[in-house]
């Protein structure tokens, strides 16, 4: 690990206590906690990856509609014409 520092409000400080204290663990691992969270959601490329992989998963499939008999299907019911 690499030590660093930051300048905190005395706000930020107090609900980083009060935080740490109220799930039994260290300031300093809320923060690292926080900051994995933020790069994962901002690397997107784990995301791109999966939708990647699943792309087309169904296209084999026969038992399944298409959207377009599926979307037609519920045009009908919202006129009620079935």
């Amino acid at each position: 690990m690499i030590r660093t520092q930051i300048y905190i409000t005395e706000e930020e400080k107090k609900g980083l206590e009060s935080i740490a204290a109220l799930h039994k663990v260290s300031q300093s691992n809320l923060i690292r906690q926080a900051i994995d969270d933020l790069l994962a959601k901002n690397s997107g490329g784990d995301r791109t990856s999966v939708l990647d992989e699943i792309a087309g998963i169904w296209s084999d499939r026969d038992d399944i509609s298409s959207m377009k008999d599926l979307r037609a299907g519920w045009q009908r019911r919202a006129l009620g014409d079935e």
